[in-house]
């Protein structure tokens, strides 16, 4: 599952490259390669589809500016991931001073996805009920997180992203990494056990 989220080295090297060399078209291609991934990491932080697009185009734009200081002393794909975390998690400070999201948005819940549709459909309408109840209450449960320990789940628990390259992203410790996931893990396990109990 790891390996297909890191993009080939190389191919980032010589993008990168021809990018700091004024080709505009090398950094299209970056974006197209990283959109997805970034994409998944910032909206399983906002929950809010809006949201993560303004901020993918804002982390974009500033890779663009400061891709000539980039001197691959990390991977690409660590720098990208840094800046990313950094403005993901600096937004949500000031969201969180202007308003309290609310979980009930409809995007921070799995309720109109496809794949989610349709596997729910032609089942017990009961049963539909209760996912729905349950994705609720996790993402009820991942909101009560702090920001460092949203961001160490969302990387290592939905998108497979090692704890050596978490760890270098967020320039912590693995140690550091592998503490928070526990305590993450314990406090969603906790907020769970609760909802089963109701």
């Amino acid at each position: 599952m790891t390996a297909e989220l890191e993009p080939p080295q190389n191919d980032d090297s010589e993008l990168v490259a021809r990018t700091q060399g004024g080709d505009p078209s090398a950094f299209d291609e970056l974006v197209v390669r990283y959109t997805p991934r970034l994409y998944g990491l910032i909206y399983n932080m906002t929950s809010n589809h809006e949201d993560t697009n303004d901020l993918l185009q804002d982390v974009f734009s500033k890779a663009y500016r400061s891709i000539c200081s980039f001197r691959g002393k990390s991977s690409f794909s660590t720098w990208m991931h840094s800046i990313s975390v950094n403005m993901t998690i600096n937004f949500l400070k000031k969201r969180k001073r202007r308003q309290h999201p609310s979980l009930n948005d409809p995007d921070s819940s799995i309720e109109n996805d496809p794949d989610f549709i349709a596997a729910t459909s032609q089942s017990d309408p009961l049963n539909a009920i209760s996912i729905h109840e349950l994705q609720k209450k996790l993402n009820a449960a991942l909101a009560k997180l702090s920001h460092d320990h949203r961001v160490v789940v969302t990387m290592f628990d939905i998108q497979g992203i090692p704890h050596s390259e978490i760890a270098k992203i967020l320039k912590i410790s693995e140690g550091t990494v592998r503490s928070r996931l526990f305590y993450a893990h314990r406090q969603l396990q906790n907020s769970l056990h609760e909802f089963k109990k109701a």
